[in-house]
């Protein structure tokens, strides 16, 4: 097998295109989101407010996503990035000036990370969706690999440019940028070919959602991977809201070992993306996916009790690694399964479960650390995800026997 065959989507110009561009923009979206938790934490010295604003800047896609993959099957996919990206430009320069002229409060957090949150529900829903119009069937799930790499990849490069922007030229910096980041994409849209052929239904809105919820509660594999991403959102995935805490409270390392924790995180996820899309495609889902679940909630669990910074770097790496790999993976066998007709409108229930149950989730931890402590509120999360993919690991396995 030549490389052209293990990174087949790369010879596709259309998602090379779309490609690039997610690379940049996403770097300087979490570029956005490290800068975005300095700001709030020094605003307020309170885990209980980076609970809240990461729930407000999630809480939108719970409420907005489903209206969004309706959206997406109605509407060309490619013109409704191209708004999204135009949109988020306009919120970061807002963020950036306040914070540059030093008039920002939290309450400016809190409105800003809410509408990103709700641009983000017709975003995601439409770029998951996207990836079916710009690649064949047979390059799927090597795009999807790609695409969690790009995602992963910025995941690295952001928050270590964060962490020496925030320290040389300041926060706002960061918030500059990442507007400047969203440039390429629009350009890069514009340049592709696909204008979302693909053809939609015409019901009507309510039974267009419940068209696609029918669709999942029918296919049972799909539903249980839908169920565990659910709880990773809800205590599983929330583990990286505590993040500036560690970073500051727990080990004395400030924004440049906030950065380091995300970017090990980054790291991890990275590797694991590439690793799918080198290798194509996963033969034993059964066995890997419940796997890559188990990994994850031991490495939080690992987090939750880790007295040294260096072995939480590398458990967050591990945390990263298994996360990945069960998303990526299970995002595969659900675009691989759903029809054409319904993609738009079961993605926008993958990005719920996987995003907008995240503001309960977020909420809770933020509470509980405020409550109880950072470190004891991770543990009791990890047992329950613990739990969670125990028994996911028993039934996925015997409905693919």
């Amino acid at each position: 097998m030549n490389n052209g065959q293990r990174f087949s989507a790369l010879y596709v110009r259309d998602f090379r295109l779309f490609w690039f561009g997610q690379v940049i923009s996403l770097s300087g979206t979490w570029m956005h989101s490290v800068a975005q938790s300095w700001l709030v934490y020094s605003l307020t010295k309170s885990p209980l407010y980076l609970g809240i604003i990461a729930s407000l800047s999630a809480l939108p896609i719970l409420l907005f996503a489903l209206f969004g993959g309706i959206v997406a099957d109605r509407y060309p996919k490619r013109n409704i990035l191209i708004i999204t990206q135009i949109l988020s430009v306009q919120a970061a320069l807002i963020v950036g000036v306040l914070a540059d002229k030093q008039l920002v409060t939290i309450w400016h957090m809190g409105i800003i990370a809410f509408f990103l949150g709700t641009v983000n529900a017709f975003d995601i829903p439409a770029r998951q969706a996207f990836l079916a119009e710009v690649v064949n069937k047979a390059d799927i799930t090597n795009a999807i690999a790609l695409n969690s790499a790009a995602f992963n990849g910025a995941r690295i490069i952001g928050p270590i440019l964060a962490g020496f922007i925030i320290a040389a030229y300041g926060i706002p910096t960061c918030f500059y940028l990442n507007a400047a980041s969203f440039i390429p994409v629009i350009i890069f849209m514009w340049m592709i070919r696909a204008k979302g052929q693909l053809k939609a239904y015409s019901t009507g809105m309510y039974e267009g959602i419940v068209d696609g919820w029918r669709f999942v509660k029918k296919e049972r594999p799909i539903f249980c991977i839908m169920s565990l991403i659910a709880v990773f959102s809800l205590f599983g995935v929330p583990y990286l809201t505590l993040m500036p805490v560690l970073a500051e409270e727990i080990f004395h390392k400030g924004a440049a070992g906030l950065s380091y924790l995300i970017a090990s995180a980054g790291t991890g996820s990275f590797i694991a993306a590439m690793t799918l899309a080198f290798r194509g495609d996963v033969e034993r889902k059964d066995f890997y996916i419940p796997f890559a679940g188990i990994v994850f909630s031991l490495a939080v669990l690992g987090i939750a009790f880790s007295p040294n910074f260096y072995l939480s770097m590398a458990l967050v790496f591990i945390a990263g690694w298994g996360v990945v790999s069960f998303l990526a993976t299970g995002n595969s066998f659900i675009q691989n399964t759903v029809p054409d007709a319904l993609r738009g409108r079961v993605m926008s229930l993958y990005t719920i479960v996987f995003l907008g149950f995240a503001p309960l989730g977020n909420s809770m931890v933020g509470f509980m650390a405020d409550i109880f402590g950072a470190m004891e509120s991770l543990r009791i999360f990890a047992v329950l995800c613990l739990g969670g993919s125990l028994i996911f690991a028993q039934r996925f396995r015997r409905l693919l026997c």
